[in-house]
């Protein structure tokens, strides 16, 4: 399946080891992981201003996510969908991807329940998914 992961989700996966961790080493193994230029670019701003993270260990954590993941645009939407119009961009980049699901922890996407189709989840959603059918 192809997952579009969120900066919140990528972000939790590289600051903890917590569910988003374990979310994003079994999506390495079994799924393809969409990711965006934008999403990278919010991801290398959060790990240095949020947790200090020196700026060298950053560019192996952004280096690390270009080897891995698979980098896709996204469409620009004709109309603005959610309240904060950046998070417009994880939804054009579903639809440019194509991607399965939407992950992530932000209350403004999680909203829209779903976005031309795809389901749009938490990381504990995927998870419990993952767990009840491991061909989700």
């Amino acid at each position: 399946m192809k997952l579009v992961l969120d900066t919140n989700v990528l972000f939790s996966a590289f600051a903890t080891r917590g569910l988003a961790n374990s979310i994003f080493e079994l999506c390495l193994d079994r799924h393809i992981i969409i990711i965006s230029e934008h999403i990278l670019r919010e991801l290398q701003r959060n790990l240095h201003k949020k947790l200090k993270m020196p700026e060298d260990k950053v560019q192996m954590v952004i280096d690390y996510l270009r080897e891995v993941c698979t980098i896709s645009r996204h469409t620009i939407l004709e109309d603005n969908i959610c309240r904060d119009k950046e998070d417009d961009k994880i939804l054009g980049l579903s639809d440019e991807s194509k991607a399965d699901f939407i992950i992530t922890g932000d209350k403004d996407l999680l909203v829209l329940k779903e976005f031309n189709s795809v389901p749009i989840i938490t990381p504990r959603e995927f998870w419990s998914l993952q767990k009840t059918d491991p061909d989700v």
